[in-house]
């Protein structure tokens, strides 16, 4: 069979399988379960290249890698964010274009991202310290913040989201250096995570 079948790819691909899950749930209107999803990948997403830096692979191995990780990205941290918030706006609004909008520069930022990994492997064997940038895993954070912020403070979602995407459609495609969260960062965003977690499933009123 085509591909790779190892420990290495298994939370990736799991990942997948759960914002699959996401993009259902939102075009059903469940955006509560459909946040849940979101957040549930970003954290398969933190650890994956953790899991796949304990195994020794072939040159070929790692490409795989690399494309097979972005193209779960886009589907996990593209499609998902933009379907959730589609939705919430409809599909007569400035929100829904802002939602294409956002998915196309996920695309791109994607794209061009594995272009210069597999330029950087080439040239060195050391694990990445820096992205130009912003990662689309973001989203997997900010916007279930934002939904529990907007839940606590009654401001209407549908009119932040949107403005988030937009914001965050400019930041994947300007490259300013972002250096790349050591332990205790990642520690950071998931207690956070947690907490919007938590909010979500308290029951944001979506």
């Amino acid at each position: 069979m085509l591909g790779v079948y190892n420990y290495t790819v298994v939370l990736t691909y799991f990942g997948m399988l759960v914002s699959f899950m996401g993009i259902s749930f939102a075009a059903q209107g469940n955006l509560r379960s459909a946040l849940t999803c979101l957040i549930i990948s970003g954290v398969c997403d933190m650890f994956d290249g953790k899991i796949a830096s304990t195994k020794v692979r072939t040159a070929k191995e790692k490409r795989f890698g690399i494309q097979i990780d972005s193209l779960s990205d886009l589907i996990c941290f593209g499609v998902l964010p933009a379907m959730i918030v589609s939705h919430l706006t409809g599909s007569h609004s400035a929100g829904f274009y802002i939602c294409g909008l956002y998915l196309l520069c996920t695309l791109i930022r994607l794209a061009w991202f594995n272009v210069d990994e597999e330029e950087r492997q080439d040239q060195t064997q050391e694990a990445r310290q820096v992205y130009l940038g912003l990662p689309v895993t973001t989203v997997a954070l900010l916007l279930p913040l934002v939904f529990g912020i907007s839940h606590m403070t009654g401001q209407p979602p549908r009119r932040v989201a949107p403005v988030l995407l937009l914001a965050m459609s400019a930041a994947f495609l300007i490259p300013f250096k972002l250096k790349k969260p050591a332990l205790l960062g990642k520690l950071g965003v998931l207690l956070c995570g947690s907490a919007s977690l938590i909010i979500v499933l308290a029951g944001v009123d979506l």
